[in-house]
């Protein structure tokens, strides 16, 4: 019985170092204080480590030089909950790249060099709580359906980045928001910004501050002023002017009408033309019957 135990030895070993090693297959230069914990903060990467254990819950990246994210990177890691990207030398974010993980439920992508959060950046991560896009002073736009699918967010910062303005069609799918930041954006005091700053008067309590730190320039000297020294009559210019949508709903509508008026004209001369022809039928008839 000895000599069978020893022989199955060398193979007990090997499976169970495989199995371990899941969890404690930590990359080269970085941490793993847990097994579901690698920290790689502040290592100098230029991209991110290859080596990182599938189990992985909490990924720690911030303070490196990671340009990009490879767009099937979040495939393999499904029970990664916590990854933290800030200042790192992020320019852009693949198109699904961030779809893939249903578990994720905090994101950093702070200081940062993003453009632009195109629509669909995040796909369906409904679990999803904290998002972090502050501090990327090169952001200026944010696609109308970028946060589309997160349905359990509660935290959504986009302070001090290069925002003019903001569709409010972009926070309406947030049906969780509790905490927003929109503090120092170069937000511009015209009538796209109009609909927005009703919409932040209308929800107060979800800016931790109020409307304090927000400001926007005037159109016509460029000067910043307070949105606390705002109100919805310093917008009242724009109650009369109609957006893109408006104009193209006038006309639609415009063209609708017309093409109705049209069908209902042919209708009626139709009409009249029939009755027209039966009156003159009639009338012969009794004209034949006199004779």
């Amino acid at each position: 019985m000895l000599p069978c135990i020893n022989w199955l030895q060398p193979f007990l070993a090997l499976i169970s170092s495989t199995l371990l090693t899941r969890g404690h297959n930590c990359p080269s230069s970085c941490l793993c204080p847990d097994h579901h914990t690698v920290d790689c903060a502040g290592k100098g990467l230029s991209r991110v480590p290859e080596s990182i254990p599938l189990d992985v819950r909490r990924l720690l990246l911030s303070n490196n030089w990671i340009p990009w994210i490879p767009s099937d990177f979040l495939v393999l890691y499904s029970d990664l909950v916590y990854l933290d990207l800030r200042n790192n030398s992020l320019s852009q974010l693949e198109p699904g790249t961030l779809s893939t993980s249903s578990r994720l439920v905090f994101l950093d992508l702070g200081s940062n060099n993003l453009t632009e959060i195109p629509s669909g950046t995040f796909g369906e991560s409904r679990s999803l709580i904290k998002l972090r896009l502050g501090n990327n002073p090169y952001l200026s736009m944010v696609g109308r359906d970028a946060f589309v699918g997160l349905t359990s967010l509660r935290v959504l910062e986009l302070e001090r980045n290069g925002l003019t303005e903001l569709d409010v069609g972009v926070l309406e799918p947030l049906p969780s928001l509790r905490i927003l930041r929109l503090e120092g954006n170069p937000w511009l005091c015209n009538c796209h910004f109009a609909k927005l700053f009703e919409w932040l008067t209308q929800n107060l309590h979800k800016l931790p501050t109020g409307m304090e730190g927000i400001e926007c320039s005037l159109p016509l000297d460029g000067r910043r002023v307070p949105l606390s020294l705002l109100s919805e009559e310093s917008f009242r210019e724009c109650r009369g002017i109609l957006s893109l949508t408006d104009y193209l709903i006038v006309i639609f509508s415009g063209i609708s009408v017309s093409i109705a008026a049209i069908v209902a004209s042919f209708f009626l001369a139709s009409t009249v033309h029939c009755f027209q022809r039966l009156s003159k039928g009639s009338k012969a008839d009794e004209e034949e019957g006199n004779d």
